[in-house]
């Protein structure tokens, strides 16, 4: 698939179809997509349920009202969806411009992020949270994302968008870093469907490890 990628045709594009990033729109358009991520992020809590009287009696009673299990889903999903507006915001750092197709990709990766305040919840709620399902469509939705923010990057520098052209070596590597996080999420799906959710759900956790090694391979082929 990286070669695949990596092997698309670079052209130049009609300065007509391309909002520059010294213009006004560009700018509008840059905020819009922060808005989102942003707005995502502040939905995330409110999925959260305030349990009854009687669990805020102690501890031990808040505990079982799975309002703790709930708060995690929060913390996990503020964690991921920060992480994703940090990519969009070095994605968009890198090039000079959007055009159509690139504003496209952009718009349905925000439209996901939208959703994960939704699949976080379901996988958060105490009374769905042991189901397979809810662990899949979380998985699906993040890897959605990653998936469609790397397509921008790449349709940039099919078309010579670029602020820095990068090498077939520099892109494989980038490439690398891009698509770890969709293909662990992947991965997880036929693991939470078949072994289950609690499995599939550990198996994201090694994105601790592989994202800041593909990060860095990533980072010594641009020399930084």
């Amino acid at each position: 698939m990286l070669s695949a990628m990596d092997g698309i045709g670079r052209r130049e594009i009609d300065d007509d179809e391309v909002i520059r990033r010294d213009t006004s729109e560009f700018d509008r358009g840059v905020s819009f997509f922060d808005a989102i991520y942003g707005f995502a992020v502040t939905l995330l809590i409110v999925n959260v349920d305030l349990p009854g009287p009687e669990a805020w009696q102690d501890l031990g009673s808040l505990a079982a009202s799975g309002l703790g299990q709930q708060l995690t889903g929060v913390a996990l999903s503020f964690v991921v969806i920060c992480a994703l507006w940090r990519v969009n915001v070095r994605m968009i750092k890198g090039l000079t411009g959007l055009d159509g197709p690139m504003v496209v990709g952009n718009l349905l990766a925000t439209g996901l992020v939208i959703l994960v305040p939704f699949t976080t919840d379901a996988i958060s709620n105490p009374a769905t949270a042991d189901l397979d399902m809810p662990t899949a469509l979380y998985a699906l939705n993040i890897a959605g994302v990653s998936l469609a923010q790397a397509a921008v990057y790449q349709r940039g520098r099919a078309v010579g968008l670029e602020r820095r052209s990068t090498s077939a070596r520099e892109n494989r590597r980038m490439l690398l870093a891009a698509t770890a996080t969709p293909v662990v999420f992947l991965a997880s799906v036929p693991v939470a469907v078949t072994v289950g959710a609690g499995t599939a759900q550990l198996m994201w956790v090694s994105l601790v490890v592989l994202l800041p090694l593909t990060g860095g391979l990533a980072n010594r082929a641009r020399g930084t």
